[in-house]
């Protein structure tokens, strides 16, 4: 009798992963890192359980939209005030804060609950190629 695996939060190796977005499609870029930072390429893998590797991804102002999208696409916050809508263009945000556009697609992509919050903290955006994180020895991967 096969018994059920159930992984434990400290007992799963984590890695850290680099990813070069320059030229790569967002959401194509998105959801390959949601998968990442789940961890779900691994064997251990377990859907309550945080098993996912830390992605590091540079080069996130270069990332491609397709379509109309950088003029179409809008992006919207509001700070609880009335009339306090704001919003703006996905060029917009991409020439202004690059980190945020991806950062945005990937927490969509992820679970709505403790252990989303918990797993976007383990991506590291950055808008160039220089990233503080050499010390971890990431690993390059392809997308």
């Amino acid at each position: 009798m096969t018994r059920t695996f159930h992984a434990k939060p400290g007992e799963v190796p984590r890695n850290w992963v680099l990813v070069d977005l320059e030229g790569k499609t967002l959401g194509r870029a998105a959801t390959a890192i949601a998968a990442l930072l789940r961890g779900k390429g691994k064997p251990q893998f377990t859907p309550s359980v945080d098993v996912g590797d830390f992605v590091v991804a540079i080069n996130v102002d270069k990332v491609q939209l397709s379509g109309n999208k950088l003029r179409q696409k809008r992006y919207y916050r509001h700070s609880g005030y009335p009339g306090a809508l704001r919003s703006l263009t996905a060029g917009e945000l991409l020439a202004r804060y690059p980190e945020r556009v991806l950062h945005m697609a990937v927490k969509g992509m992820l679970p709505k609950n403790r252990l989303g919050r918990k797993l976007i903290k383990k991506l590291k955006a950055y808008a160039g190629s220089e990233h503080p994180h050499a010390a971890q020895k990431p690993q390059v991967l392809e997308i």
